[in-house]
Order: structure tokens, then C-alpha cells, then sequence
């Protein structure tokens, strides 16, 4: 029987794609407050502003492609069950091949209808003021903001609670309740943790190996290792 390994990712792993990360060093996401495109206020208060700054991250997630830290993941498949849990709304997980990925901060290939978050459907031109859903509303991006709950958190702790090998690939840790999850994996679990700056220390969690590397050079190495182990 496969061993589980349950993935997070987060936004490192599309960095090096050409994706941004969510804010840079002055705390601006492409020049903005991040309360002003990424909460309902600031949809309310300036709702085209909002479309414009999405309909930008679109355009260029069509324009780029997944790397070698997506598709070595992808390799997995053949020897484990592997879930990702992505704190990306991207798709480049996907577009290199991995089978069973859940976006806890929504999917930028999406839209929802503002009156009936149930109501999403795929969308990849620009989002403009009078697009609206089948029941007549405005649409708006599928992306949790700030302040909003994250309807798939409970999925993704049933998830986690699951993992023989949790990898934790590009992240922070410091995005709630993102960073929760690994509060929830097993005990005594191996736990791999690859990020060029990690903050966390071998001590903070039992049976953690980090790897100070970006996702790119780190992820081939140790999805060849966790073969090897596997074969």
C-alpha cells in the first residue's frame, strides 16, 4: 500500500516561474496596499481597481509555465498518494500534472458570483464591471481576501491529518491559517522543509529535515531521495 505524502506550498514554488510573491519588501503588492485588491473593502470601495490588479496576475499566469520544482512533484505519483495543499492561486501545479490539488486562497482561473459564493465558474479573459454570474450579479475574483474565511481549511487539516511525509515547499509559515496545517500532521512524522530563508529550526518540530534551498533546486533532490525510498 502507497505511503501518503501530503505537499504545502506556497509562493515560492511559482517565484521561480516568474509569478511574484505576495508582497515584496515594503509590504506593496505591485505598488498597492494589499487591503486595497485583496479584501472585500477594497473591492467595495474601488471594485475596477480590483478587477484591473487581477486581471493583471491573469495575463501573466498565461504567460508562463510551470518548473522543474512542479513537475519533479508530479514524479511522485508513480510510488506515493500525493494530495498538494497550495496557498497559490495558481495553476501551475496542475499544468505540470499533479492530480489532486486544493487551493486554500481560491484560483486565479476562476470567478465567483459576489451574491452566492457557491456560484464559480472558469474564467480566463479580463473581469470587468457588468460581467456578472447566471443569476444576474457582479462576478468577481475567486480569491479568499483578507477577512473572508477559508472555506477549504477543514478539507485541507483532513488532508494533512492523513500524511505519512508532509513537504513543506516556499512558504512562509507565517500566513494563518495556512501555517496552522502543520500543527495537524501525525506525530513523529519526517517533515521536509525547503526554502532558501527557512525560519523555522530542526528543533522546532520532531523529525524535521530542512533544506535551505529554492524550490527548483531543492525539490528534484529530495523527490529522487523519497523514490529511492520508496523502490
Amino acid at each position: 500500500m502507497k505511503q501518503n505524502i501530503v505537499v504545502l506550498t506556497g509562493a515560492g514554488v511559482s517565484a521561480e516561474s516568474g509569478i511574484k510573491t505576495f508582497r515584496d519588501a515594503n509590504g506593496l503588492w505591485e505598488g498597492h496596499n494589499v487591503m486595497e485588491v485583496a479584501s472585500p473593502e477594497g473591492f467595495a470601495k474601488k471594485p475596477s481597481l480590483v478587477l484591473d490588479f487581477y486581471n493583471q496576475r491573469r495575463r501573466q499566469l498565461l504567460e508562463v509555465k510551470p518548473n522543474q520544482a512542479h513537475i519533479a512533484l508530479t514524479l511522485l505519483e508513480q510510488y506515493y498518494t500525493v494530495e498538494t495543499i497550495t496557498q497559490n492561486v495558481d495553476d501551475l501545479h496542475e499544468r505540470a500534472g499533479s492530480s489532486n490539488v486544493l487551493h486554500l486562497h481560491g484560483e486565479l482561473l476562476k470567478v465567483r458570483c459576489t451574491k452566492d459564493k457557491f456560484l464559480i465558474q472558469k474564467w480566463t479573459k479580463d473581469l470587468v464591471l457588468g460581467d456578472v454570474s447566471l443569476n444576474g450579479n457582479q462576478l468577481r475574483p475567486y480569491i479568499v481576501w483578507f477577512g473572508e474565511e477559508v472555506p477549504l481549511l477543514q478539507k485541507a487539516i483532513e488532508i494533512t491529518q492523513t500524511a505519512n511525509i508532509l513537504i513543506i515547499i516556499g512558504t512562509s509559515m507565517q500566513v494563518y491559517p495556512a501555517a496552522s496545517l502543520i500543527h495537524y500532521a501525525p506525530s513523529n512524522i519526517p517533515i521536509y522543509f525547503i526554502d532558501p530563508k527557512p525560519n523555522v529550526k530542526k528543533d522546532d518540530y520532531n523529525n524535521l529535515t530542512i533544506i535551505p534551498k529554492t524550490a527548483v533546486n531543492g525539490v528534484p533532490t529530495l523527490v529522487a531521495d523519497l523514490i529511492d525510498k520508496a523502490t
